[in-house]
């Protein structure tokens, strides 16, 4: 008489079903492959931290141009891929070659137009930015400068965003509307440029639904973006330090995205009273009294 199969080992089988398959609607989509790919894609083309130590212009200076850049991309109605790529580009470009202040807005405008170009269906005429710098820059001076970023970065534009990551990762926690708007306050944060999209992607998810459901990171949403919550501990320091300037007014300027967040089109995300509480403040006071 043949002997009963066992049951399989319930530790075995219940770690099978902790990770649920998030890719499984997607048919035979090489999610996963593609998501291994573009991790050793934003390892290769990453950018330094400091890297403007030295520099002529400042995280000041920076900042102050990328939110101006975040308002030229509202105002040319852009997909929000084309904002990361300029700012991706941006960044790439100065760490290799210092310029000086006089030329820093022409290197934003210039890297939005490449931006543009790799994003976008309709892109804006090398005029439009010439306009809108209020004929600070010329067609000329951009198409140059076009040249010379193209050549420094070796035609290779293709970095990975946070939106790529995020999108896969909100599969497992659908909390992405708050998520994108801690992610474009990373842009302006010079000291956060050296973090991987990645990371980026997941620290954000990671605080907006400790800030909206109060969970913890779980082991699903670990295995699929690959950090575990300890890791990703600094950078929601980071993503809630900018969020304290904000509130307190530090920053020195009005925050663009801020400001779009806070319309109904965003579901005026950057009003919501979470983003004023005891947990952003706890998180972001070592960095703050440490700047």
């Amino acid at each position: 008489m043949k002997e009963e199969e066992e049951e399989p080992c319930p530790a075995f089988s219940n770690a099978l079903l902790v990770v649920q398959d998030v890719d499984e609607e997607d048919g035979d989509l090489p999610q996963f492959a593609q998501n291994i790919y573009l991790h050793v894609l934003e390892v290769e083309q990453d950018v330094r931290p400091n890297y403007m130590q030295h520099y002529e212009i400042t995280e000041r200076m920076r900042a102050i141009l990328v939110n101006w850049l975040v308002k030229v991309h509202s105002r040319f109605q852009l997909l929000q891929e084309t904002l990361y790529l300029t700012v991706a580009i941006l960044d790439r470009f100065l760490q290799v070659q210092p310029v000086s202040l006089s030329k820093l807005q022409l290197v934003g405008v210039t890297a939005m137009l490449l931006a543009c170009k790799y994003e976008e269906r309709y892109v804006p005429e090398v005029g439009d930015f010439t306009y809108i710098t209020d004929g600070a820059v010329t067609k000329a001076q951009i198409l140059k400068m076009e040249q010379l970023i193209l050549r420094t970065l070796n035609f290779e534009l293709g970095r990975p965003l946070p939106l790529h990551f995020l999108r896969r990762a909100s599969k497992v926690s659908n909390r992405d509307t708050l998520a994108k708007y801690l992610m474009e306050l990373t842009l302006l944060d010079y000291n956060m440029v050296h973090y991987w999209p990645s990371e980026i992607a997941a620290a954000s998810l990671a605080l907006s639904q400790l800030l909206l459901v109060a969970l913890p990171w779980s082991p699903q949403q670990q295995h699929y973006s690959i950090y575990d919550a300890a890791h990703l501990k600094p950078i929601m320091q980071h993503i809630a330090k900018n969020i304290a300037m904000v509130n307190e007014g530090k920053t020195k300027f009005q925050v663009s995205c801020e400001e779009q967040y806070s319309r109904s089109k965003r579901m005026k995300i950057s009003l919501i009273p979470q983003l004023n509480s005891s947990i952003i403040k706890t998180m972001a006071a070592a960095l703050l009294s440490n700047p």
